[in-house]
């Protein structure tokens, strides 16, 4: 068992504790997620933003600079994001996800997992700061595997050997 800082009792190895909660997440391994990330072929950013300050245009970039996916933007009162249409929906988009990487607040995930189920997107990805344990088990009951509260460029960059992780 692995202790985390702060926490008064001790945390499962291949768990993590959420610090909002007292809950406990089965994180996937290292192995688990390069696998997610070299499997993948098509990428969603579903609350991507056309702001270059915002950090899901940042991630929007930095994954199509890969050249390794097709990204879409998913935001309904967007048009173009990164020069790429953006899509009302996952429903919306010409093929299923791989990833659907989310950038929503947590109490908005669930209707995204849902999103992602009936899309039949293999991957959910929540980002950094994002955590919604109820979601994440729907979605995995449905078959999907989960990825929370890690940033997808990092990950990347980290396992993979992004060309850039900065900016």
């Amino acid at each position: 068992m692995k202790r985390q800082i702060g926490d008064s009792a001790p945390v499962p190895a291949g768990t993590r504790r959420n610090t909002m909660t007292t809950s406990t997440w089965p994180e996937p391994d290292d192995d688990t997620v390069g696998r997610i990330l070299r499997g993948a072929s098509s990428i969603a950013i579903v609350g991507a933003s056309p702001r270059p300050d915002r950090p899901s245009n940042e991630v929007g970039a930095y994954l199509q600079g890969t050249g390794a996916y097709r990204v879409y933007f998913v935001n309904p009162r967007a048009d173009v994001i990164l020069g790429e249409k953006a899509y009302p929906d996952l429903a919306s988009l010409p093929e299923v996800p791989d990833i659907v990487d989310v950038f929503r607040r947590a109490d908005d995930v669930p209707p995204v997992v849902d999103e992602a189920i009936a899309a039949g997107a293999s991957t959910v990805w929540l980002q950094l700061g994002v955590w919604n344990e109820a979601a994440a088990r729907a979605a995995e009951a449905a078959g999907l595997t989960v990825v929370m509260d890690r940033c997808i460029k990092i990950e990347h960059a980290r396992l993979l050997g992004g060309a850039r992780t900065a900016g």
